[in-house]
């Protein structure tokens, strides 16, 4: 077999670099990596912050809700406020957006970011961001004035979504779909695809056969949970809007992704993460890990948990 011109030119450099001792150029990483910011509910404990999720892909960061705490956990995983792209909101309830005016106003005075802070959510989410401005907007204008920040880091711009693709950027598609926590509606999950991967993030629901839909294979499916002891979704308003272990089961069995994590965990006291394992496993056999603050999860290239450091919690 004959080889082209070209074809020989090559081989011979890569030779050649053999055998100088040298190094291919080497190739962009590929970075694909989840990070449970905060897994906890409305309660205000101290080991489970409010609901928010960090995903990189590649060299962009995305959050996903900004709970009570965000900054706080964003800076011990060593990430800078300056370097979110954007902030998708899955609904907007407060403990799932009590935290966004934190991470916008002392990220940005912190960083010293000069770009607005972009946030993706549901219809109502331009009505909150700009009554934080104007709630703030004293702070704002004395950050401007006295501490000579960017005004264009003082902003903060909304993008109102609906199901379908709302991002799409540098390989990087997240898609917004419905799920179901009536009466708040819309409610959304959200899928991150990147590199042929993805990941999928459930938000607050009951067992939604739309989030089945388009979990269906994810590498990664990160699902809220809802257990108290002696309630059922009968009798409790709030197991009514949420996922029991059982059910949580069933949709992890149905879409059958590489790995299943437990975030938004609201239990009662009397549930160890044991006995959360155990009801889970009634109708689900397979890879399933209770995430944890600054729990991270790489999805390439390979999956693998990353359990936090006692020394961050």
């Amino acid at each position: 077999m004959k080889l082209n011109s070209l074809v020989l030119h090559a081989l011979a450099g890569c030779i050649a670099v053999m055998l100088l001792g040298g190094n291919l150029p080497a190739q962009p990483p590929t970075h694909f990596k989840v990070t449970l910011l905060g897994t906890g509910s409305p309660p205000p404990t101290m080991d489970r912050f409010g609901p928010s999720t960090l995903v990189e892909a590649g060299d962009a960061l995305f959050l996903f809700d900004a709970g009570r705490g965000t900054l706080q956990r964003l800076t011990q995983t060593g990430k800078s406020y300056k370097d979110v792209r954007a902030v998708f909101l899955t609904h907007l309830h407060s403990d799932h957006t009590v935290g966004l005016a934190d991470l916008w106003l002392t990220g940005w005075l912190l960083s010293h970011s000069t770009s607005p802070l972009l946030v993706f959510g549901p219809e109502g989410t331009a009505n909150l961001t700009g009554h934080l401005a104007q709630a703030y907007s004293y702070d704002v204008s004395i950050r401007i004035s006295d501490d000579h920040s960017d005004p264009a880091g003082g902003r903060i711009d909304a993008a109102e979504v609906h199901e379908g693709v709302v991002y799409k950027k540098d390989g990087v598609t997240i898609t917004a779909f419905e799920v179901d926590h009536r009466p708040i509606k819309p409610a959304f999950g959200y899928r991150i695809d990147y590199l042929g991967h993805s990941v999928v993030l459930s938000g607050d629901t009951r067992l939604s056969e739309n989030l089945i839909k388009w979990a269906k294979g994810a590498d990664l499916l990160v699902h809220e949970v809802a257990f108290r002891t002696g309630e059922t979704q009968a009798t409790s308003r709030i197991l009514a809007h949420h996922t029991l272990p059982s059910q949580a089961g069933e949709v992890f069995a149905r879409t059958a992704p590489g790995l299943a994590v437990y975030s938004h965990v609201g239990l009662s006291k009397d549930i160890t993460e044991d006995q959360l394992i155990e009801m889970t496993r009634q109708t689900y056999k397979g890879p399933l890990v209770v995430g944890a603050d600054l729990m991270s999860i790489d999805i390439l290239p390979r999956i693998s948990v990353i359990q936090p450091p006692a020394s961050a919690r």
